[in-house]
């Protein structure tokens, strides 16, 4: 491994300060400086910056700033340390991009449901709706479906019904999105396609690996995970896609060489 380099430093030390102050002063910055939805009315152009420095928890922080400590310096000597920042922004950005795209799409799927359900507030509608928008919250809602379906025409299960409803739609459009995977997932490709026949010993399981099959298959993990979450997943898998993407758009830009030694 290379010594550390120097924007890489200066990125882990921003990334880590960030993280100890938010924890030791109790200041919520994901709240504050995450990135939302451009249809929200939290939404500042500035969280295109800020969120890539904040992470909502210490294995997001670690995971990141390993990944970062351990593949950054390779890549930075490589690049150099302006086309390097440039990278890492690109990355990030476009991460941004992709995850913000998907996530508005997403969103309209979420707001025509929960109109439908709404132009007609009925026990079985509502069924439907969390069983399609929010499954992780079926089993703690069936005492209250079970209710409303015994009285599907009573006012009160229908406002009731319909406050969850509208408080789920307000809830994904201002959820806020941080950390910088996006811009980490581009560094991870930077790596593979600058080195693809790197061996990485991976941990689980325990066996060597070209980088550039380690970056496929990640990269793949990410699509279909993208595509197929599982119930309760809150991982950006498009913002990690995205950061791929654009680190290996920009790398060809570049013309970057590859070190094929083996």
């Amino acid at each position: 491994m290379p010594p550390l380099t120097r924007i890489v430093k200066i990125l882990l030390i921003l990334n880590i300060s960030i993280f100890v102050l938010g924890y030791f002063s109790k200041i919520d910055f994901a709240q504050m400086l995450g990135l939302r939805l451009f249809t929200s009315h939290q939404f500042n152009p500035l969280q295109l910056v800020t969120h890539v420095f904040i992470h909502g928890s210490f294995s997001h922080l670690l995971s990141n700033m390993f990944a970062l400590f351990m593949f950054g310096p390779m890549v930075e000597n490589i690049l150099g340390e302006v086309r390097f920042i440039v990278f890492y922004a690109i990355c990030a950005l476009g991460a941004a991009a992709l995850y913000t795209g998907v996530s508005y799409w997403e969103f309209l799927q979420l707001q025509q449901a929960a109109e439908l359900f709404l132009s007609n507030p009925n026990p079985d509608a509502f069924l439907g709706f969390v069983i399609k928008e929010a499954p992780q919250l079926k089993s703690q809602l069936l005492p209250f479906i079970n209710e409303f379906s015994n009285f599907p025409t009573n006012e009160t299960f229908q406002n009731e019904a319909a406050d969850f409803v509208k408080t789920l739609v307000l809830k994904e459009q201002n959820q806020p999105m941080v950390g910088a995977s996006g811009a980490i997932f581009g560094i991870l490709m930077g790596f593979g396609y600058i080195f693809p026949n790197v061996t990485l010993m991976l941990l689980f399981p325990p066996i060597p690996l070209k980088a550039k099959y380690f970056i496929a298959i990640y990269a793949l993990i990410e699509i279909f995970a993208g595509i197929r979450p599982s119930v309760g997943d809150n991982v950006a898998h498009f913002a990690h896609i995205g950061g791929m993407v654009f680190a290996l758009i920009l790398l060809k830009i570049w013309n970057v060489n590859r070190n094929t030694f083996s």
